[in-house]
């Protein structure tokens, strides 16, 4: 048996893997990454659509972990150490320029992800950080509530810190198979059960599926259960041939997770988002008097796209070729409330591999917020998505990987006693 020995070891090699270990490597830690994949940063080059949205413009802490939900408060302290204005630093001091999207979306200018992988590789590569590829992890070795070496297939690796930085459970062919879960439940840490989140909604009705590819921008999305909103999103969604997707369906996907525990989930599609159902009533008397000839179906596409025309005349029930100053009033206000009420019911959501994140994964009451440190196990460190935290669309799951990582890396590659953490 091979017995490699190191400072820190970092397992895993995303994101929060390589920020982890280039930060202890900094410090003057002896570091090596253990990675399944043959190449690091896999699931990295897919975010963003290969784009890579590296952050988000939000550098006011408490307005950033707000949008993390009633768990945000946990990162406070790790992002006010490494934070968005940070991460921006630590790419552009690199040569590596980048830009503000809307919604404060932050990517490379070259919208190139492989920048960003470039970047980190060649930083490890200066803090002479080992990586091992192609090692697959089978457990470890404890003793006195430390761990004292990772088993490998053919060898042992010790080291005084270990860094868990396995991921979740979210786009599996990129490695991210929940693996880390059955290892941390072995130590004795508690899991929060791991569901897909910023995931594609399957839809029980098929006239969606039939507008598979229409994008719909500046709409809104209302979620309804037992006649009653639960929630809301404003922005762009798109039909696919399952049902729906798109920045407002994927970020609004947690909370419909929640709702379809308790029942039946409504979505409702707001066209007009603009005007209340009054002015758009306004709006189409004004157009039917000044067309009274024209037909029905070749005037809606002044108000619709092309492809949803079809499926809009369904739902109102109109003959296609009535002509405007022939619609009662009666059709007149049915055809505003559609334009304001499309519904459809959710059948569930897309599973793992069409997820970008995973909610759930280590208690968040099991480790030091500050530190990232197991509670449990003296020289365990966590950071990144094996963490119970994720957030919406627009940078910030990056950010937790980002900030949680470079805490992680700081206190495990400082040159103390790990018993000395406070």
């Amino acid at each position: 048996m091979i017995i490699m020995s190191f400072d820190v070891v970092v397992i895993g090699g995303g994101p929060a893997g390589m920020m982890a270990a280039g930060q202890a490597a900094s410090l003057g830690a002896k570091v090596i990454i253990i990675d399944k994949n043959h190449n690091l940063g896999q699931k990295l080059l897919l975010t963003g659509k290969g784009r890579c949205n590296i952050t988000q413009a939000e550098f006011n802490d408490q307005e950033f972990i707000k949008k993390l939900g009633k768990k945000g408060q946990f990162l406070f302290s790790a992002l006010a150490v490494f934070g968005p204005e940070e991460i921006i630093k630590f790419f552009e001091s690199r040569g590596l320029k980048t830009k503000v999207e809307r919604g404060g979306r932050v990517f490379p200018a070259s919208d190139k992800a492989q920048e960003i992988l470039d970047v980190l590789l060649k930083y490890l590569r200066e803090k002479k950080v080992k990586i091992l590829s192609d090692k697959k992890v089978f457990g470890f070795n404890i003793k006195d509530k430390k761990i004292v070496s990772v088993k490998l297939a053919d060898q042992d690796i010790c080291a005084q810190s270990f860094i868990l930085c396995t991921g979740g459970k979210a786009y599996q062919a990129t490695g991210s198979t929940g693996d880390g879960y059955n290892w941390v439940k072995s130590l004795g840490h508690k899991i929060v059960n791991p569901v897909p989140v910023l995931v594609p909604i399957e839809t029980k009705e098929a006239w969606p599926k039939n507008l598979q590819g229409l994008s719909l921008k500046n709409i809104r999305l209302n979620l309804w259960q037992n006649n009653k909103k639960q929630d809301t999103r404003f922005g762009e969604m798109l039909f696919t041939h399952f049902g729906l997707s798109g920045p407002i369906v994927l970020d609004i996907s947690k909370k419909i997770g929640e709702l379809l525990l308790k029942g039946e989930v409504i979505i409702e599609i707001d066209l007009k988002p603009a005007l209340d159902i009054s002015q758009l009533d306004k709006r189409l008397r004004r157009d039917f008097v000044a067309n009274p000839n024209r037909d029905f179906k070749n005037y809606l596409p002044d108000l619709l796209p092309k492809k949803i025309i079809e499926t809009f005349i369904e739902f109102c029930g109109i003959d296609a070729r009535k002509k405007l100053n022939a619609i009662s009033r009666q059709d007149r206000k049915k055809i505003a409330g559609i334009l304001k009420s499309l519904k459809t019911k959710v059948k569930k959501l897309k599973g793992f591999n069409q997820a970008i994140v995973t909610n759930g994964g280590v208690d968040l009451k099991e480790i030091d917020s500050r530190t990232m440190r197991s509670k449990i196990i003296d020289n365990l460190f966590f950071a990144g998505e094996i963490i119970d935290l994720d957030g919406p669309t627009g940078g910030y799951n990056l950010q937790i990987c980002w900030s949680s990582g470079f805490a992680a890396g700081t206190y495990a590659g400082k040159k103390i006693s790990i018993g000395n953490f406070q």
